[in-house]
């Protein structure tokens, strides 16, 4: 019993991998795939420092803090933004954006190329009804998530994508090509991936599902706080090895598509085509298998992360209940379509990401600077400003000769990171104030 307790982390491992790995890990790497080109190791580099070293680091930070939630690590800046920035991330890996991303996408790939010129809103209505009803019945018993994800869901799902990723080795689909504007030198492809994996959101992802792998290992009988964090590092590990393994193949075949297909303005054509190329028709079925067995797990457990949370903070209504509500909020936001969406996430991944990045180094380095609330808001509080600014120049405000004072004094600015020195600054504020200012004796 000790011997399978202690290896429940490889099944928490797959488990946490099905729901890291959805809609935006997979057309994401494609689409950067085809416009980094010739530079396509450097963007894919970029592109695991956010999309696989973040969620891992995320999860870690969770594990170390031993917080019991995001809103108390946080918190740890001030109970309200604590509330706040927990509210914005479930939102936003919820109903605003992730969940209603899968889908759609799950849509666009599995469904959509079947249907032919015959494809209709109604049809992208059904689907998405279907699809979130069966979200919503495994999402509804969550103590059998390890074994229906982890144990049933996710080996079906690394075995389809490894169908696919061992035939384009064997035969690929053509040469790489130059690479593309935003990715002309190793050092602006590395910077660009850096924010390409922004849009996978699993390091905003982290921080919820550390405490759904948190209650699955104290589930086990494993309760000492050292022996939980290691079962948290060691699932984190399983789950963000098979991420990064299949970015660099998923990128690989968007880079050497170029020739074949052509440019795409998404990674859902990318990979249709491709699969087809690849595997005839039945790359379609497989590409289709892969897709719903990603988009699905996913969406499960986003909706149980929301759904526990959202109870949990209103204190009325039942988990299933709350899991119904999340449920028909993803269904109705997915009806705008998937362009629309990820239009819509781009804004805020540029406010939240940051903040996020911040909250984990600072979790991190909480005892070096003796847990001092000072360092949290200093941080933050910087950290916040050039958040802002990011989002509100994504979203397209025009800030006038702001923006250009920006570009010409904010160090990263221009690559989208001049939040990097912002917080750094912050940070040095912080600790002068908790020099100038000792802790006020209990």
């Amino acid at each position: 019993m000790v011997q399978s307790s202690s290896n429940r982390y490889i099944a928490i491992g797959l488990m946490l991998f099905a729901l890291f790995f959805g809609a935006g890990n997979l057309i994401f790497p494609a689409s950067m795939g085809q416009a980094a080109g010739e530079n396509v190791w450097w963007a894919v580099l970029g592109f695991c420092v956010t999309g696989v070293g973040m969620p891992l680091l995320s999860i870690m930070a969770m594990g170390y803090s031993g917080c019991n939630d995001l809103e108390e690590a946080a918190g740890r800046v001030h109970p309200l933004y604590g509330l706040l920035f927990t509210i914005v991330v479930y939102m936003s890996i919820g109903p605003c954006f992730a969940a209603p991303r899968t889908g759609t996408v799950a849509y666009e790939i599995a469904v959509r190329p079947f249907l032919g010129s015959d494809a209709t809103g109604g049809a992208m209505t059904v689907f998405l009804i279907v699809f979130f009803a069966v979200a919503f019945w495994l999402a509804a018993t969550p103590s059998k998530l390890v074994d229906r994800i982890g144990k049933i869901l996710t080996p079906a799902l690394v075995a389809t994508i490894a169908i696919l990723v061992v035939k384009s080795v064997m035969t690929p689909l053509g040469e790489i090509q130059a690479a593309g504007t935003a990715y002309t030198t190793p050092l602006v492809a590395t910077v660009q991936g850096v924010i390409d994996g922004y849009n996978t959101l699993d390091a905003i992802a982290g921080f919820v599902f550390a405490i759904l792998v948190v209650s699955f290992i104290k589930d086990t009988g494993i309760v000492e706080p050292k022996q939980v964090m290691m079962q948290v590092y060691k699932s984190g590990f399983v789950a963000v090895v098979l991420l990064g393994i299949i970015y660099v193949f998923i990128a690989k075949i968007g880079a050497e598509s170029v020739q074949a297909i052509g440019m795409k303005d998404t990674g859902a054509p990318i990979l249709t085509e491709s699969a087809r190329l690849l595997l005839g028709n039945f790359g379609a079925v497989v590409l289709a298998v892969i897709v719903l067995l990603a988009c699905l797990t996913t969406a499960i457990g986003l909706i149980s992360c929301c759904a526990t949370y959202f109870r949990k903070l209103v204190g009325r209504g039942s988990y299933v209940a709350w899991c119904a509500a999340f449920s028909i909020m993803s269904l109705l936001v997915g009806m705008f379509g998937l362009k629309t969406i990820i239009v819509s996430t781009i804004p805020v991944l540029m406010f939240i990401y940051p903040l996020s990045v911040v909250l984990i180094v600072l979790l991190f380095l909480d005892k070096f600077y003796d847990g001092r609330q000072c360092v949290y808001v200093w941080t933050v509080a910087f950290t916040f400003v050039m958040a802002t600014i990011n989002g509100m120049e994504t979203a397209g405000v025009n800030l006038g000769t702001f923006a250009q004072m920006l570009k010409d004094y904010v160090p990263l600015h221009t690559l989208g990171m001049g939040w990097i020195g912002f917080a750094f600054v912050g940070f040095v504020v912080g600790m002068i104030w908790k020099s100038v200012f000792p802790a006020k004796a209990a």
